[in-house]
Parts: structure tokens; sequence; C-alpha cells
């Protein structure tokens, strides 16, 4: 994690920061209600935030498609207490799993790890949790050898859909030398804490109803939206007919509203909801807030220079002329920012094993490639993305620290 205050104190400009939950934005006061949400509550539970211009990034939540006991017994992949509770329920179902007396068919059910969801998050997981079986819990407790075991459900006929034919065959087969299952046309329908209902697709075309015994299940599939984004949008007329976010303009400003941005997973930009487009849309809007400070300062001394010509000597209002037309010239060079144009970089996904694909935007094309030295790329790439050298060495300790020294296997 980057902490906020690291960047603020590197800032010229007063920046005041809270670390609270926005419970709702008041669009017609121009207030946003925050609620203090630490463990430690003082005086203050909740205050008011009134705003002059808002941008909303508040991404969005797990979709569970209303699919019955999802939300009380999947792990999710959105905040860092997801992971935590990953980790010690990974540990949790191998422990129990050796635990004396214990029978077989629960032995199976507790060391089979499910991920639902075929994107690259889902893959990912997938593949980073067969390397943590294969490198480090294998040395610790090698009775779980032949019983642990790594599903992957997708309801699609394809895994990583974003990703070139080629690509997902590679991904494929190497899941398959990895020893993962991948389960595609399987559209889970109900979850309880020890199995869950799905609909398979037969090769015949008919579908039938599976119990999928499991240990762990994790949640890597779509977004949806996030209380306080659904209630602003019932207070803005024109995103009445909006479903998957608030709708925004090619200058990311919210429809129906003069003083709104909204960026990241939260918008609707026609643009896949990806770190790369928000990330890119953080810019963008950076750049936008700077032209329109600059251009409110330039037109603060047109002001103050006119009205100075009109008191000025006459010897005097020549030089008076000749600053006007720069500032004017500098205010037309300001004000040329052209509205948000995303740039798709390519796609990356790391699929275990030290392997990784790759899709990546190549001059007029596109360079697909697959491996470990994809996996080198991978690596590189994800240091770069990596929003400060203080990270960049700290994820540098973390590779070195499992490589010599294997991943934690303790239960904390």
């Amino acid at each position: 994690m980057e902490p906020i205050r690291n960047i603020l104190r590197h800032k010229k400009r007063a920046v005041r920061f809270y670390e609270a939950e926005a419970t709702k934005i008041d669009y017609e006061k121009k207030i946003v209600y925050a609620k203090d949400d630490s463990d430690i509550k003082g005086d203050t539970m909740e205050t008011e935030v009134p705003f002059d211009m808002l941008v909303v990034g508040v991404g969005a939540e797990n979709a569970t498609f209303g699919i019955p006991g999802v939300r009380e017994h999947a792990c999710f992949l959105k905040e860092v207490g997801d992971a935590q509770r990953i980790r010690k329920q990974i540990m949790d179902c191998v422990e129990t799993a050796t635990f004396k007396d214990q029978s077989q068919d629960e032995i199976k059910r507790l060391l089979h790890m499910v991920v639902v969801g075929g994107g690259p998050t889902g893959v990912e997981f997938a593949g980073e949790l067969q390397d943590f079986f294969q490198e480090d819990l294998l040395k610790w407790i090698p009775q779980i050898k032949d019983d642990f075991h790594v599903t992957l459900v997708e309801a699609l006929p394809n895994v990583l859909p974003m990703f070139s034919k080629q690509l997902i065959d590679y991904t494929e087969s190497s899941f398959k030398e990895e020893h993962i299952e991948i389960r595609t046309k399987t559209m889970v329908k109900h979850v309880t804490d020890k199995y869950i209902e799905a609909e398979i697709s037969k090769p015949d075309g008919t579908k039938a109803i599976e119990k999928i015994p499991y240990g762990l299940l994790v949640w890597a599939t779509g977004n949806a939206l996030r209380p306080v984004v659904k209630d602003l949008m019932s207070q803005i007329p024109a995103q009445k007919n909006a479903r998957r976010g608030l709708e925004v303009n090619e200058y990311l400003v919210v429809n129906g509203t003069e003083n709104v941005w909204a960026v990241g997973d939260c918008a609707v930009a026609n643009y896949a909801p990806t770190a790369q487009v928000a990330a890119q849309e953080g810019a963008f809007l950076a750049r936008l807030f700077n032209t329109m400070s600059k251009t409110d300062a330039i037109e603060t001394e047109l002001r103050e220079l006119s009205a100075k010509q009109g008191t000025a000597k006459p010897e005097d209002r020549t030089v008076i002329l000749n600053e006007i037309t720069e500032r004017q010239r500098q205010l037309r060079r300001v004000k040329q920012i052209g509205p948000f144009q995303y740039s798709h970089q390519g796609s990356l996904a790391y699929i275990g094993a030290e392997k990784a694909v790759a899709d990546v935007s190549w001059f007029s094309g596109n360079f697909a490639s697959g491996g470990t030295m994809t996996y080198l790329f991978w690596k590189s790439a994800y240091l770069s993305m990596c929003f400060s050298t203080r990270n960049r060495v700290l994820v540098c300790f973390d590779w070195v620290k499992a490589k010599f020294f294997g991943r934690d296997v303790s239960r904390e």
C-alpha cells in the first residue's frame, strides 16, 4: 500500500486528507457526508465536507449477480483485508485437512481451492496459488500432495477473453501442465459453506447441475456499483438510464452536472474497467485541473491589467497593451487541452510456474507472447507501475525473500 500522506507531504498546495467512508453525496447542497470507519471512535462519528468541485473515484464492489450464498461464503479480491482473509483460510483448510482421523472425503473437500472468474485476476490468483502449493506447502506438509487441487471456474467458453486465441490456448495448456483444472461453460447458481452448485454445459449441448465441494472459494468476477454511487445517480436526472456507473462526457464530467467528475470503475466512459484506464483518467484530470488553475490566474491578471490600463499614463499604455496581448496568447495556449483519449498499452497476466502471457500494443499492431521471458517482462512492467521508489524496493525485497526463503506458511 502507498500511504496517502507520504504523497501529500511533497505537494506545494495545502491538502487536507481524511481517512473515512463517504456514506452519501448530496449533489444539491454540495456536501459529502463522511463517517469515521476506524475501530477507535472519537467524539465526531460523522461529518459534512462541503465541495465546490468533486471527483468521484470510489471504484466498485464485487458483483455477485444475485447468486445466493456468495456474499456469505466466498472470499473476494478487492481490498487488503480480502487478501489476509484468503491467506488465513488457505492455512486453516490445510491444517484442518491434516488433523487426526479426518475422513478422506473431507480432506479432498478442504484441499479443493476453487477460483470463480476466468479474467486476468482469477487466472493470476489460480497460478499463484498453485505456485504456493508446489514451492512451499509441499516442503512443509508433504502428505497433502495427492489431495491439494486448484480449479478455475468460468461461465464463458474460454478464460482470458481479452487476449488472442493463441495466448488463451497457451494459458490453458500451461494450466494443464501445472495440474490446474479449468471448468469453462460452468455457471455458478448457488453457494453453500461446503459446496457450490453450478450449471454445466455438456458437449451435446444439454445442461446439468453439479455440486462442486470446496475448502476455499475465491470470487474474482465483475464489478457492481457501490451504494454511494447508486445514491448519487438517483439525484441526477441525466443519470436515470445509467446502469453500470456514472456516465461521463469526453472530459470525464458526470452527465447532468457541471462540477462533478468521475474516474475509474465507478465511471462509464466506454472503456474496460481496468487499472490502466483509471490511471490514464487520473493523469488527464490532473492536467485538466492544472489548466483550469492556470486559466483562472491568467484571467485575473488580464482583469488587473485592463483596470491599470484605464488609469495609466499614455507612455505606459503601450507596455501594458503588450502585456495584455502576451497574456491572451498564453490563455489560448493553456486552453488547448483536448478531451480524454485512452491509449491501450496492452494486457499482461501471470499464469504460474514463472510463465506469463502478454498482448502488447507494438507500433501499429499487437505483439503476443508467452513463457518465461514474458514473465520477466511482466515483472519489470509490474515494478514500473509501482507508485514510488519505496514500493519498488519493498516489492523487490519480497520477491527475493520468497525466492530464497519461501513464502510464509504461518496462519496469520
